[in-house]
């Protein structure tokens, strides 16, 4: 079956149109342990759309785990910010698809991701500016993966919005027990520790994904980790 940039997407027609994308340096494990979480944000919670990419009210997305960008690519192509035809040339020279995403390049890219550790500091400083415009509606996700809480700017990121009371901010971190240094299972405490609302669920169950996402967390900021099979596996 040809896919076309016509067609209505669901959640099933995610792994054809990440089998698109073919080449070298594809990082499958780190797609394909965003994929429910990333079609839940889209789906059902985050506030964007192809038509709202400038609006100053929309939600913001920052892809933090940008080393693996098959599954988002494939996200964005289904909800219409990029064309389906640009999938099958990811990772090429004159393709906009990069091997990680370039916000210039990419429709819907809040920023340039790929580098451990850098998303959740520029998602608190997209919540304090935000917070500073006085834009109270808009809210600021990030997904990281756990290799990534062994980088020290995300742990000083953590310590800092939980006492600032950053309730726009919401983390997602995928844990495929990639971290060497991380506590396995101690992920959510650690956000705990510094006044954050946590929750641990099922990366696969698009339910319990989608409750711990939308539970209210007055006055903190959110984080939800969302545990998937080891990279190993």
């Amino acid at each position: 079956m040809k896919i076309t940039a016509q067609q209505s997407y669901a959640y099933t027609d995610l792994p054809r149109l990440m089998g698109l994308m073919t080449g070298d340096e594809k990082h499958g494990p780190a797609a394909t342990s965003t994929m429910d979480a990333l079609w839940v944000l889209y789906d059902r919670v985050l506030r964007v759309g192809p038509g709202r990419m400038g609006d100053p009210g929309r939600d913001r997305f920052l892809l933090s785990k940008g080393h693996g960008p098959m599954a988002y690519y494939a996200v964005l192509a289904a909800k219409g910010f990029v064309p389906v035809e640009w999938l099958s040339g990811f990772g090429s020279y004159d393709s906009p698809l990069g091997h990680h995403p370039d916000r210039v390049l990419v429709p819907g890219a809040e920023i340039g991701s790929g580098s451990l550790g850098h998303g959740l500091p520029i998602a608190v400083g997209t919540a304090l500016g935000l917070r500073a415009q006085g834009l109270d509606e808009p809210h600021v996700w990030v997904l990281i993966g756990d290799a990534e809480l062994d980088e020290g700017s995300n742990h000083e990121a953590i310590a800092y919005a939980g006492p600032a009371g950053l309730e726009q901010l919401h983390t997602v971190v995928i844990d495929n027990s990639s971290a060497s240094h991380a506590r396995p299972g101690g992920i959510a405490a650690r956000f705990e520790a510094a006044g954050w609302s946590a929750a641990t669920v099922d990366g696969r169950d698009h339910e319990a994904l989608y409750d711990a996402f939308t539970a209210p967390h007055p006055g903190r900021p959110r984080v939800v980790v969302a545990q998937v099979e080891p990279k190993s596996a």
